[in-house]
Parts: C-alpha cells; structure tokens; sequence
C-alpha cells in the first residue's frame, strides 16, 4: 500500500495531497485566471484555458486580484498559484 504524501497548499495552510488534488475526495482542481473580483461577496469570474468562464468563491484565498492564477475546486479557490506554476 503506497503512502499518501501531503504537503501545505503555498500561502493557503490548506493540506494537499499534491500541487492538483483534493486531499478529501483526490478529484482533480483546474487552473482559472481572475477575470473579476467581488470582495465583498466573496466571489471572482474566471476563465480558465479554453476561455470558459466561470463564479468561484475566493474566501479561502483572499484577496485576490484580476489576471491572477487560482487553484479551483468544485467552486471553491483552494490554492493561489505562483506565476512560474501558472
């Protein structure tokens, strides 16, 4: 049985099992670029490569800016990305 190697999401103290996955269910979480921010809701429209956009809850990360590279799971930004991971 192999060990599950986890490690903490960089500036977020959110443990991952790796740089991509869930550590609760290990789905897989999807790069999108902030394209707008609402802070007060708490929530920002990204789009992610294909250019598809879509509302993620930014709670756990904030603050967040426009055209920064958030780690997304299930609605939720769970990572912020580095520019160099981007």
């Amino acid at each position: 049985m192999n060990a599950l190697s986890v490690h903490l999401a960089p500036g977020t103290g959110i443990v991952c099992a790796d740089d991509q996955h869930c550590v609760t269910c290990s789905d897989a979480a999807d790069p999108v670029r902030v394209v707008c921010v609402d802070a007060t809701g708490g929530l920002a429209v990204c789009e992610d490569e294909h250019g598809s956009g879509c509302e993620v809850m930014i709670d756990l990360v904030a603050p967040v800016v426009c055209g920064e590279v958030l780690l997304v799971h299930a609605g939720v930004a769970i990572a912020r990305l580095e520019r160099e991971d981007a």
